[in-house]
């Protein structure tokens, strides 16, 4: 199905079944509960509010804003630290919630950062994985869909800020 220079990819249930399946994988992963739950914004704030809605353990919410990308296409190669969480990361199981990784860098710098914090753990759930682009070894614990090709927008992916809020994943055609 197309909308205008769109491509679904990914539609609504499959997105919902596959979130239920990681939730639950978590879920068994961190039954003795305890676990901080950090988000990557802006881009996993849809996939991690319905992914911590399935997990059944007790955990903590927070965020952390990083930007590799800028107004572009592609990533720019340089990590800027937009805005860190709140909550204390030491001593934590640190599960990180990044909506796709694609050359692993952010979600490299990320691991290292939470390691250097004192995280008792750092697990990645990622809901996209582009793996044919990754530059960077990533240990990846929980995925939601592997995506080869194709940029990618909607349930929180974007591009320029613009198509977050579709409900499915899509092939943004020519993205300038």
């Amino acid at each position: 199905m197309q909308k205008n220079n769109q491509e679904i990819i990914l539609d609504t249930l499959s997105i919902q079944e596959r979130v239920g399946q990681l939730g639950q994988a978590i879920s068994r992963d961190y039954a003795a509960g305890n676990l901080l739950v950090i988000g990557v914004l802006k881009g996993a704030f849809i996939f991690m509010a319905d992914l911590i809605r399935v997990i059944d353990v007790p955990l903590v919410v927070d965020f952390i804003q990083v930007s590799s990308y800028g107004s572009g296409a592609a990533s720019s190669g340089q990590i800027v630290l937009r805005s860190s969480p709140a909550m204390p990361v030491s001593g934590q199981d640190v599960l990180l919630v990044e909506d796709i990784i694609d050359s692993g860098l952010t979600l490299q710098w990320l691991v290292k950062h939470f390691m250097d914090l004192g995280a008792r753990s750092v697990k990645i759930c990622v809901f996209i994985d582009k793996a044919e682009r990754r530059a960077h070894p990533v240990p990846i614990d929980y995925c939601g869909f592997s995506i080869p090709g194709g940029f990618l927008v909607g349930y929180g992916l974007d591009f320029n800020e613009h198509y977050r809020n579709l409900p499915e994943v899509c092939h943004l055609k020519n993205p300038a």
